[in-house]
């Protein structure tokens, strides 16, 4: 069964290529300097009633495009007897739908998967190997844990992908303390996004509750004005506006005040706090909604 963060472990690729560069380093593998990379369709279904699909496909192109090549990406949870032949498969679609070579790059998460997914798997005869698949494997053994805050901000990407694979780490708590760090200094979108993608990854894990609880604390510079403080001081305001416009529209039903259907949406949908509170001040004693919404209307 495909779980939430088996996605997350090869999605990071697909949306942020820029984790190419640091990840192919760590291989050992030549990257070709201003490539571009593409993200293809992962389905190798044949005409035969048999789906196969791998997790994730780039196709890597630099300048000169007789250099291209395929990555297919792979989040592996465990030891499988059964992957060999499937990678095998894939690597062989692939060459052959896209006239390209292809790579297998292999994510996981705990050491002895990943030793496994090493391989190389010798697939033939006794005797003689037909073929032999060499995957490429991204694990705790060799992907470094990012434990210093500026470090993480200079790629968020790969500082995110150290903490997915770190999660069942005793580092786990230092790379996370160092990631939400460097999120305290950088755009909404990406908070959120960050955020929002290791809680996936790192699936049940204690590491997960502990970034639930570091998010909950949300700034380590209360007062500094950070983006993630306004942020997350934005969302418990809007937060309370919609549990006081509720109370003023149940005030309002219970003293027999007529609200019509846009002035009941009006009241619902008012993030500003001050203005709810104004509101909800004079629900318990206005005799119309005129009354009610006073210098606002």
């Amino acid at each position: 069964m495909v779980t939430a963060n088996h996605e997350a472990s090869h999605r990071i690729f697909q949306e942020r290529p820029e984790l190419l560069a640091p990840v192919f380093r760590i291989l050992g593998v030549p990257l070709p300097e201003q490539a571009s990379v593409e993200v293809l369709s992962p389905d190798a279904t044949e005409i035969r009633p048999l789906e196969r699909r791998v997790d994730s496909v780039l196709r890597i192109q630099p300048s000169d495009s007789s250099k291209s090549f395929l990555l297919a990406i792979e989040a592996q949870g465990r030891r499988d007897s059964d992957k060999a032949v499937s990678w095998a498969y894939y690597l062989a679609f692939l060459k052959a739908k896209y006239g390209h070579p292809a790579l297998l790059l292999v994510i996981c998460q705990d050491k002895a998967t990943a030793e496994w997914a090493a391989g190389p798997f010798k697939l033939g005869p006794e005797g003689w190997k037909a073929l032999a698949v060499h995957p490429l494997v991204l694990g705790p053994g060799n992907v470094p844990p990012i434990i210093d805050a500026e470090e993480a901000a200079q790629n968020l990407a790969m500082a995110t992908f150290s903490a997915m694979t770190h999660g069942r780490s005793q580092d786990a708590p230092a790379i996370l303390d160092a990631l939400a760090r460097a999120l305290g200094a950088v755009d909404e979108e990406s908070v959120a996004y960050y955020s929002e993608l290791l809680e996936i990854g790192l699936g049940e894990t204690p590491a997960r509750e502990t970034w639930r609880n570091l998010m909950t604390i949300r700034t380590y510079f209360p007062g500094r004005g950070t983006l993630v403080e306004e942020t997350l001081l934005e969302g418990e305001a809007k937060g309370e506006a919609k549990g006081k416009a509720e109370m003023v529209l149940r005030v309002l039903e219970h003293r027999g005040v007529p609200v019509s259907d846009g002035e009941r949406e009006r009241i619902a949908e008012c993030t500003d706090l001050d203005i709810v509170q104004g509101w909800a001040d004079r629900a318990f004693t206005v005799s119309s909604i005129d009354e009610l919404f006073g210098e606002e209307s």
